[in-house]
C-alpha cells in the first residue's frame, strides 16, 4: 500500500510575475502485490482536482517463455525513459517538453523481458482509452509501441543506459493535437496546435542516461511524423544535468521503471540535513517544419530530500515561444 501527495505553488508571468497559483498536482493511493507467486497486480487511483482517474490499473502474468511477462490493463506505454520514471523520482517538478509529443498511459497488453542484466525489450498493443481506461468505439485503430534498452555500464554508482523506441499510431478522428506549457503545470499554455487529415503518426525516440557518483546526465530526442495528405515532421528534445552536493547518487531501478528513490546519507532531523541536489535542463519542441515556430524552455532547480519519502523542490523556468510573427516569453 502507498500513495503520494504533491502540492505546487507557482508565480509566473511574461514581463511581470503577476500570476500566482496553487494546486494539488497529484493525490494518489495505490495497492500492489503478488498472487500465488506468478500473478502480479497494481491498482493506483488519482484524486487531484476532486476527480477520480485511473493511473496504473493492471494485472501481470509472469514466468512466461524467454523470461517474459505479460501485462494487461491501463499503464504507461513503453516509449520514453523520463515518462516511465515515476513522478516521485524525476529530478524536476515537471517532465521535459518531449512529454507533450508522446502518450503516457493507455489501455492495452504488453510483453516485456530482460535478457541477463543488460538487455531489455518491451512491446505492446494499445487503445486510446479515457481516464478510466475505456475505449468502447468499434474501430480497428490500435497503437503498437515498442522499446529496447541496453546497459553498457552498470557498476554500483556508475551507469550508462541507452535506449530506442517506436510507436505507430492510427487516429480514427484523423487529427493530431499538441499543447504545452513551459514546464509549469500552473502556467500559461504557449503551444496549442492541431493538424487535420492525419491517417497515421509515427513516433521515433532515442534516450540515454549516465551516472557517475553524484553526477548524472540524461537526455532524449523524439521525432513525430504525421502521415496524411502531406507528411509533417515534429521534433522535441531535452538534456538535463543533476549533481548531489551531499554525495548521494541517483539509483537506477530497471529499464521499465527508470530511476528509483533517492535515499539521503543522513535524513533530516537529529543532526542530519538530508540530501541536496542541484539540477539544470534545456528542452525544445520544434514545429518549424510545420511553419508554427518552436518552444524553448530552460530550467534550473534545487531539490532538498528530507528523507526517502519527502522532498522540497524549487524550479525556475524560462520559456520562450517563437514563430514568424511574434515572440512570447514566460518565467
Amino acid at each position: 500500500f502507498g500513495g503520494r501527495i504533491m502540492y505546487d505553488m507557482a508565480v509566473w508571468g511574461s514581463d511581470e510575475m503577476n500570476n500566482t497559483g496553487t494546486e494539488f498536482r497529484r493525490v494518489r493511493l495505490f495497492n500492489s502485490g503478488e498472487v500465488y507467486e506468478n500473478i502480479k497486480y497494481k491498482l493506483q487511483l488519482d484524486f487531484a482536482g476532486g476527480k477520480i482517474a485511473f493511473k496504473d490499473v493492471w494485472v501481470e502474468l509472469v514466468e512466461l517463455p524467454i523470461n517474459g511477462k505479460l501485462r494487461v490493463g491501463h499503464f504507461k506505454e513503453p516509449l520514453r525513459l523520463e515518462v516511465l520514471t515515476s513522478s516521485k523520482n524525476i529530478a524536476f517538478m515537471e517532465r521535459g517538453l518531449t512529454a507533450s509529443l508522446s502518450p503516457e498511459r493507455n489501455t492495452g497488453a504488453m510483453y516485456h523481458s530482460t535478457f541477463g542484466d543488460r538487455l531489455s525489450i518491451q512491446s505492446g498493443v494499445f487503445r486510446e482509452g479515457d481516464s478510466f481506461g475505456n475505449d468502447k468505439e468499434a474501430t480497428n485503430n490500435v497503437n503498437i509501441t515498442s522499446r529496447i534498452t541496453y546497459l553498457i555500464l552498470n557498476e554500483g554508482e556508475r551507469l550508462l543506459h541507452l535506449g530506442a523506441s517506436n510507436s505507430i499510431r492510427k487516429n480514427n478522428e484523423k487529427t493530431y493535437a499538441i499543447s504545452s506549457k513551459a514546464e509549469n503545470h500552473l502556467g500559461t499554455k504557449l503551444i496549442d496546435a492541431s493538424f487535420e487529415d492525419i491517417d497515421e503518426s509515427n513516433l521515433l525516440g532515442g534516450e540515454f542516461a549516465y551516472v557517475n557518483g553524484s553526477l548524472s546526465l540524461q537526455g532524449e530526442y523524439l521525432q513525430t511524423t504525421l502521415i496524411g495528405v502531406t507528411e509533417t515532421k515534429l521534433s522535441s528534445y531535452y538534456a538535463q544535468l543533476s549533481y548531489f552536493l551531499t554525495g548521494e547518487s541517483r539509483p537506477y531501478k530497471s529499464s521499465l521503471d527508470g530511476f528509483g528513490r533517492v535515499k539521503p546519507n543522513n535524513n533530516y532531523g537529529k543532526g542530519g540535513k538530508g540530501a541536496i541536489e542541484v539540477v539544470a535542463r534545456t528542452s525544445q519542441i520544434c514545429l518549424e517544419k510545420a511553419d508554427m515556430g518552436q518552444l524553448n524552455a530552460r530550467t534550473i532547480g534545487l531539490n532538498w530530500y528530507l528523507n526517502p519519502n519527502t522532498r522540497v523542490m524549487i524550479n525556475y523556468v524560462m520559456g520562450e515561444m517563437t514563430n514568424e510573427t511574434e515572440v512570447i516569453t514566460e518565467n
